[in-house]
């Protein structure tokens, strides 16, 4: 099991790292752009329940899809280490 640990909090730096470049690519493309509708959201997973915020519908919906899937994910990783 202890072996196991190594490899998940490499995955997880691994995972934030991609999310900050993939954000600031993400900025430096909407930058060059001379007219661009500004549209936000956001997903804050407390325990296993998301709270969900987004500018439009389409948004919210789509963060809402990711959210489930992301609190499936993690009660699976959670079920995982804790039979190993």
């Amino acid at each position: 099991m202890f072996t196991l640990i190594p490899i998940i909090i490499t995955l997880a730096v691994l995972l934030v790292l991609i999310g900050i470049i993939l954000v600031f690519i993400g900025i430096l493309r909407e930058s060059t752009r001379e007219e661009s509708e500004v549209e936000a959201g956001g997903v804050v997973i407390i325990g296993p329940i998301p709270i969900v915020v987004g500018s439009n519908q389409r948004i919210a919906k789509s963060l809402l899809v990711l959210a489930i899937v992301l609190t499936v994910i993690l009660v699976l990783i959670h079920i995982l280490i804790a039979v190993l």
